[in-house]
């Protein structure tokens, strides 16, 4: 399985990166940011990679090979930043990079319910081994009210049709515990799959994204990774940040607007950088990225 970097070049050149600079990689995934840094730099940069799933230390290390004395691994969440760069005895670092898609692995791997196209457990946590603490979309969809359902599939999904869904829900977790991809997948096409005849997005897209930003605290965790990043970034070193949908989007943008009014930031991208057809037409999936990039002052 390769997964690869969304807006690779443009999220790396705009980090601006230069020799015995430290930058966090915050979303390492298939470590291809990664490796593209080490690649041009060697080992006059240090770089700091986090994920929740474990596995994406072995997946970049694969990926690195033997260049892998400058590269350290924390198996915690981007919104931890402060406390890892603590824990490591890092004061400060020059670039931080986060890709907010969700990566090939978890949709055509993990085989934790991120993609409504195979037939697995509803979990959609990005943690490999979800402890019994761990919220998952199967707890949300069988024991939240129908309310706080339809609230989170239309606020986090934007998902006009959000109220039919969670009645539907509601009505279906009575007869059976909704387990699988495919048991919520049959359920949104019986409650709306007449609403998508004839539209190129499938009806369970909205409410999936919903359910993955809800379970993994998303959004609350993007915002904290800005405002605890940006305390953590030396002056003249650079935040990028690649988002997929307009709520992701938008929370960056008004962070960084915000910095900037404050005079403590620069902007460095007026207006988002877009995938050029190039790389839409070699990976479709980056049609929807956006890059912003902010520099400390």
């Amino acid at each position: 399985m390769t997964h690869i970097p969304v807006l690779k070049d443009e999220s790396i050149d705009g980090l601006a990166i230069k020799k015995g600079d430290v930058v966090v990689d915050g979303t390492l995934g298939g470590g291809g940011h990664t490796f593209e840094m080490i690649k041009r730099m060697g080992s006059s940069i240090k770089i700091i990679g986090l994920d929740l799933d474990f596995d994406a230390k072995s997946r970049t290390e694969n990926l690195i090979g033997d260049n892998t004395s400058d590269f350290v691994f924390v198996n915690k969440g981007f919104q931890d930043i402060d406390i890892v760069l603590k824990d490591l005895g890092i004061k400060s670092v020059n670039g931080i990079l986060l890709d907010l898609g969700i990566s090939s692995f978890q949709l055509e791997v993990a085989g934790r319910g991120f993609s409504f196209l195979k037939d697995e457990p509803l979990l959609m946590t990005m943690k490999k081994d979800p402890q019994e603490e761990d919220l998952t979309a199967k707890e949300i969809v069988n024991t939240w009210d129908e309310e706080n359902i339809a609230d989170i599939i239309y606020g986090f999904g934007e998902e006009k049709y959000s109220r039919k869904i969670a009645k539907k829900i509601v009505e279906r977790r009575k007869e059976k515990e909704i387990e699988t991809t495919f048991d919520l997948v049959r359920i949104i096409d019986e409650a709306v799959g007449k609403n998508y005849r004839g539209l190129r997005i499938h009806p369970s897209t909205r409410t999936f994204q919903a359910l993955r930003i809800a379970t993994n605290s998303e959004l609350s965790n993007l915002e904290q990774v800005i405002e605890k990043g940006f305390n953590c970034l030396e002056k003249g070193g650079r935040f990028s940040i690649i988002t997929f949908h307009s709520l992701e989007d938008r929370i960056v943008k008004r962070a960084f607007v915000s910095l900037k009014e404050k005079g403590k930031a620069l902007i460095i991208t007026k207006k988002p950088i877009i995938p050029q057809e190039s790389e839409i037409k070699i990976n479709p999936r980056s049609r929807s990225a956006k890059l912003r990039l902010l520099e400390k002052i």
